[in-house]
């Protein structure tokens, strides 16, 4: 069985990072799967979607690690947002978790999370495909 939605997100670029993990489980409530795997992706080019610990300092960690890897300032080819593509492409735009029970198969403080690397707001749309019985 398949079931799948989207979620939207209004997001304020520059490393704005939302925790979608809420969203992603009443999705699974509303659909008849029990067990399988979720596939989350994001339509975008500039955004990503990872698992972390949502908390103040971790954020500002993950955010410092990649201004290092990929600064706003860089010299990129690309020349208005090549920072945001190199990010994204990096993290990467999708994410699979297990689902039994009904249950996101996570660690105790793994959170989904939507990054967006883009250097002005925007409104996000996420694929939830959920593939199983």
């Amino acid at each position: 069985m398949i079931y799948s939605e989207y979620i939207n997100c209004r997001t304020k670029g520059y490393n704005d990072i939302l925790d979608i993990t809420d969203d992603v489980k009443r999705i699974i409530f509303r659909s008849d799967i029990e067990n399988g795997i979720v596939t989350l992706s994001v339509t975008s080019s500039t955004s990503a979607i990872t698992t972390i610990e949502f908390e103040p300092g971790l954020i500002a960690d993950f955010r410092k690690a990649l201004e290092v890897v990929a600064p706003v300032k860089g010299v990129y080819n690309h020349k208005s947002n090549g920072f945001s593509h190199v990010r994204s492409s990096l993290v990467g735009i999708s994410k699979t978790i297990p689902l039994v029970s009904k249950s996101l198969i996570l660690g105790t403080w793994q959170q989904i999370i939507l990054v967006d690397f883009d250097n002005r707001p925007r409104i996000r749309k996420i694929f939830v495909g959920i593939f199983g019985e």
